[in-house]
């Protein structure tokens, strides 16, 4: 047995995408881990965006419920209307972005709309909220989530966060090749950069994700 969890990988893994001076819509739940692991290690002049309106240099220093918890709020760079932070994003100014979903397919796309049937859907899922937001707009963007089969599909159920669509080259209007890649996998977690263009159809053919490690 290893002396970490799949979900403290995750994080460790999620960690090293962040660069010194980056500017990162971070989130909430595993992305704000990530973001406080890069920070504390090797990107210290690393800023994280918040939807809600909020820049911070550093994490919270206690717990977040939600991104518009009052220790978010407390010490944050700025505190703005949503509006504001999503405009740096349609200026190109946000460096990575942190996607979670319910299914991601073979060409990056990620669904939090629906799974099944749109006429009948087996489950209903809350929206996109900021994710197309980041697939569309910012430079970089990492999928994060669980690694089970009923998640990593073929075609998701619903384009709500696109990648590469239909495959098709150029789908994007880059000269970048047409699918996404799984860049680390291990048993109980996936991380898919969008930005990384392979697309692996076996777990052989992906490099393990090296553990978590002291500073």
């Amino acid at each position: 047995m290893s002396d970490y969890t799949p979900q403290e990988l995750m994080v460790a893994v999620a960690s090293r995408e962040i660069r010194d001076h980056d500017l990162v819509f971070v989130g909430m739940r595993l992305p704000i881990l990530a973001y406080a692991v890069a920070r504390n290690n090797h990107a210290p002049n690393a800023r994280g965006l918040f939807e809600v309106g909020l820049m911070r240099d550093r994490p919270a220093e206690r717990y977040l419920g939600t991104m518009g918890d009052p220790p978010n709020v407390l010490g944050a760079l700025w505190a703005t209307r949503m509006s504001n932070v999503m405009a740096l994003m349609a200026q190109g100014l946000v460096d990575l972005g942190f996607i979670g979903g319910a299914e991601v397919d073979r060409f990056g796309n990620v669904n939090t709309s629906y799974v099944g049937s749109p006429a009948k859907p087996e489950v209903k899922l809350p929206g996109s909220g900021g994710g197309a937001d980041i697939a569309i707009l910012s430079r970089r963007w990492v999928t994060l989530m669980s690694h089970e089969r009923r998640r990593l599909v073929d075609r998701v159920s619903f384009v709500t966060s696109p990648g590469y669509g239909d495959g098709t080259p150029g789908w994007r209007k880059k000269k970048r090749s047409s699918c996404s890649s799984v860049a680390s996998i291990r048993s109980g977690e996936i991380r898919s950069s969008g930005t990384q263009t392979r697309y692996f159809s076996s777990a052989d053919s992906v490099s393990r994700s090296s553990p978590p490690f002291a500073s």
